[in-house]
């Protein structure tokens, strides 16, 4: 199934990554990456920095699946507020997922710099504001637990709100610990680091159809009717990896984003902070490097690809007078729309290790909105388990809380 459907903004900016590497032989490795996005890269990252062998293998030209699409906010706060995420798993967990995706923030910096590469990295303030008097209230109780719990934030007035950003709300949260990426650009340069540098194998245009487990090795079927043999597997293919798991465990969700046309900086809203708001579905805006504003949301339930891609043109013009009566005074003009699917779960939290009793197979799924920060919380937790590392952020992202 096709991942999304337009023109994504991160694949006319960059140049495609021209990479054709088909599975032509069987093939064996420590760990097999399934998925060239910016999960795969990020858990390639981790892993071959500690010195173990890796193969990524994709169906696609390398990232050109979901992270091809992502509009790439970075930020600790997740699509469930933490007030209401500690109704449903409990205080301490809900605060460890928070204090988890805050950490990854900074850790995501970390990793390109390390490799002397910035995609776009940048960090940038972040203003959750209340679409109306129900969000004030969700507004008010996420301040109240957020800054009991020392987490970064400062509540902002309605006067506040109009003075800093120009647009009517009557209350919002601020934080100065969010970030924006280029997840397509990151993905491409991880790998492609690492196979100068750490011996990584990418395979590219071959499919995983098949799979077993004998004795202590994965043994894996391409369509190209070639083996991989390996110790574990990690699979990192968004809401693609249903075929690897005996169960749903997500929920599919059609979303909408546009790009406009350079607009002048001084037109830009103070501090360039990501925007999203309480209304459910919301929409998250942020800007790019060369003063574009990139605006996402209108999500709705996924039914098939050739229902979503019809709305786009719907959805384009409702996204548009969004931003249009945040900010009147923005010659908005869109440059590029597109659309995709994306998982999601009930508590907002991402699936993250082995289902119980398979052993030696790791998930990384960064379900959500914050598909990136989970990435890198999923990278270092399967690194750690591989390393039979202790790390207690299981107890929060596992599979153990899976319920039917």
């Amino acid at each position: 199934m096709d991942l999304y459907s337009g023109l994504p903004y991160w694949v006319a900016k960059n140049s495609l990554y021209n990479y054709f590497n088909p599975l032509e032989r069987d093939h064996s490795t420590d760990v097999l990456i399934i998925g060239s996005g910016i999960t795969g890269a990020l858990v390639a990252h981790e892993l071959c920095r500690s010195g173990i062998k890796c193969t990524v293998i994709d169906k696609r030209t390398p990232s050109t699946g979901s992270s091809s699409a992502s509009t790439a906010l970075l930020q600790y706060e997740i699509d469930v507020p933490l007030y209401k995420m500690a109704g449903m798993i409990g205080g301490e967990k809900a605060l460890l997922a928070y204090q988890c995706c805050l950490q990854a923030i900074s850790d995501v910096r970390d990793v390109f710099e390390s490799i002397g590469v910035n995609p776009d990295y940048e960090r940038v303030p972040s203003l959750f504001y209340a679409s109306n008097k129900k969000g004030a209230g969700i507004i008010e109780k996420e301040y109240e637990i957020r800054r009991k719990n020392g987490l970064p934030t400062t509540l902002l007035s309605a006067k506040d709100i109009k003075e800093m950003y120009g647009f009517d709300a009557p209350a919002g949260l601020l934080n100065d610990a969010s970030a924006q990426i280029d997840a397509y650009l990151a993905a491409t340069v991880l790998l492609d680091f690492h196979m100068t540098k750490s011996g990584l194998t990418l395979f590219t245009h071959s499919q995983i159809v098949e799979w077993n487990k004998k004795k202590s090795e994965y043994e894996l079927l391409s369509d190209n009717g070639h083996k991989i043999k390996c110790k574990y597997v990690v699979v990192a293919a968004g809401f693609e990896a249903g075929t690897f798991l005996p169960e749903k465990v997500m929920q599919l969700t059609s979303t909408y984003a546009l790009v406009s046309e350079p607009v002048f900086p001084e037109l830009i809203w103070q501090g360039r902070s990501l925007l999203w708001e309480t209304k459910e579905p919301y929409i998250y805006i942020r800007t790019t490097k060369d003063n574009r504003i990139i605006v996402g949301g209108e999500d709705e339930e996924f039914r098939d690809p050739v229902k979503r891609d019809k709305l786009l043109r719907k959805k384009t013009e409702k996204l548009e007078k969004k931003i249009q009566a945040l900010f009147p005074h923005i010659p908005f003009k869109t440059s590029m729309a597109w659309c995709g699917t994306f998982s999601s779960t009930k508590d907002g939290l991402p699936y993250i290790g082995e289902w119980p009793g398979r052993e030696g197979m790791f998930f990384a799924l960064g379900y959500g909105g914050n598909g990136i920060t989970f990435s890198m919380n999923a990278a270092q937790m399967i690194r750690n388990r591989i390393l039979e590392k202790a790390d207690k952020r299981y107890q929060v992202f596992g599979f153990e809380r899976y319920q039917k």
